[in-house]
């Protein structure tokens, strides 16, 4: 009986995915983001992998045909920072400054996924020695999960693709590029892995801070992460000392910590304020790794794209704007620099965009349709280009992450992760009529809001 109600979930939890040897769509508008814009073309996928894309593409006799009249096809979108595959997770959350009072700080919301972490933030940590809040060897490719209830809203939303990772501690371990499908096999869901290591920066939470043990201050984060990379490099040195001739020598004790550090690709460090962007970079440039920033919520600052622009530095934006909180006290009015900001922040990708800094969007716990859809309007009110707002959900993450050549356009040899709508993706009344990823057809559930679905978003309160 039990088999007979686990194949039952499992044939209604894939009903609304079709797969095919081949998918054509014919005669439809085809935006490829890396390249012109088709205005009446085909593009072809079999096997989970774009076959052909153009204007003159024969359809195959053994594909599925989908009449494209009135419809246009863009890349998948991408969401560049998500907990999205981790049930149960809080969403990874832009760095954000901490309340009054709190000078140069950055949170991140935390989840439920690196249970080392919470079990090592139980004893206070008296050092660096002791590796508090830190589980980078943690690898969420390990860990994803299709049951995730967040993936089929994503999807109806024109979601293929996410970069997932663990969110809770300092080294909360290494994220992955992950497609959004419902699979029996988690690891089918898996495209690169792992793709850097999330690094957040938080007073006062888990073992640190607020007389909790070591680190308790921000200078204390930032030592215990120069630190870490101290340690890396020596443990590496004796590693491939030890390697290349181990006759009389002692072998160096394994470390995963340190291995996990090792193993990352890049590493993502959170800052929203000028002061922390510059601090970072700076960072970034003494530890020599490679680094993507997050949050970047005064980017709209000149000075601020200036930096980025000289350190070559992209930058994941939060589509969560600032807001004002529901539960502010009218007694303690924001400050000016607040204020600012609130007002200011959606020019940023605009001012990115002018001084050549590559950016991407992420989602920042906005699941719903209506919400990216509303966050994106308003950085298109504030001078971003339509063409431009796609590359940001498209091609920049992919490029961001050393995956273009796999992921953003729709470029033959490239995973089939098409979004198929009937309207400009960004228009209020566009709707989302199929979505493929890696060539599986879904349709979007009957009551699914569109990306471009009207609907009043939710406060989400200052971040």
């Amino acid at each position: 009986m039990k088999n007979l109600v686990t194949a039952l979930f499992l044939g209604c939890a894939l009903a609304l995915a079709q797969s095919h040897p081949a998918v054509a769509i014919h005669n439809a508008k085809i935006v490829t983001v890396s390249g012109s814009v088709i205005n009446k073309g085909t593009v072809v996928v079999r096997h989970g992998l774009i076959e052909a894309v153009g204007e003159n593409v024969a359809v195959p006799s053994d594909a599925m045909l989908v009449e494209g009249e009135g419809l246009t096809v863009y890349p998948g979108l991408i969401d560049a920072l998500s907990t999205w595959g981790q049930p149960g997770a809080a969403p990874a959350a832009a760095a954000t400054t901490a309340g009054r009072g709190g000078r140069g700080t950055t949170t991140a919301t935390p989840t439920t996924t690196a249970t080392a972490a919470t079990q090592a933030a139980a004893i206070p940590a008296r050092g660096p020695e002791d590796r508090p809040q830190t589980t980078s060897w943690v690898k969420i490719a390990d860990e994803v999960n299709s049951t995730d209830r967040r993936i089929e809203t994503a999807r109806g939303a024109g979601f293929t693709t996410a970069v997932t990772f663990p969110t809770r501690g300092i080294f909360a371990g290494q994220g992955a590029v992950i497609d959004l499908l419902t699979a029996e096999k988690p690891g089918e869901m898996i495209v690169a892995s792992p793709v850097g290591q999330y690094i957040s920066i938080a007073r006062g939470g888990g073992g640190g801070g607020m007389g909790g043990g070591f680190p308790g201050s921000l200078m204390g984060y930032i030592a215990y992460l120069r630190q870490i990379y101290l340690d890396a490099e020596h443990y590496k040195l004796v590693k491939d000392t030890y390697a290349k001739n181990p006759v009389g020598m002692t072998r160096p004790e394994y470390d995963r910590a340190l291995e996990g550090v090792l193993d990352s690709p890049r590493i993502l460090l959170p800052a929203n304020r000028l002061v922390e962007i510059d601090r970072m970079l700076h960072l970034a440039a003494d530890l020599k790794q490679p680094v993507i920033i997050y949050g970047g919520r005064e980017t709209f600052r000149p000075e601020a794209a200036a930096l980025l622009k000289q350190f070559n530095t992209p930058v994941l934006l939060s589509m969560r704007w600032p807001e004002a909180s529901r539960d502010a006290d009218p007694d303690e009015p924001d400050s000016m620099r607040t204020l600012d900001t609130r007002d200011r922040a959606a020019l940023a990708p605009a001012v990115l965009q002018q001084a050549g800094v590559k950016f991407a969007f992420y989602s920042d716990g906005l699941d719903q349709a209506r919400d990216l859809q509303r966050a994106v309007k308003k950085a298109l009110d504030n001078g971003l280009s339509r063409e431009d707002a796609l590359r940001a959900l498209t091609l920049s993450p992919a490029e961001i992450y050393g995956v273009a050549n796999r992921l953003g356009s729709i470029e033959p040899g490239k995973i089939g992760n098409l979004v198929v709508t009937r309207g400009d993706i960004f228009d209020d009344r566009t709707k989302v009529e199929m979505i493929l990823v890696d060539g599986r057809k879904y349709v979007p559930a009957p009551d699914a809001s569109p990306m471009g679905g009207r609907g009043a978003a939710s406060d989400p309160g200052v971040k």
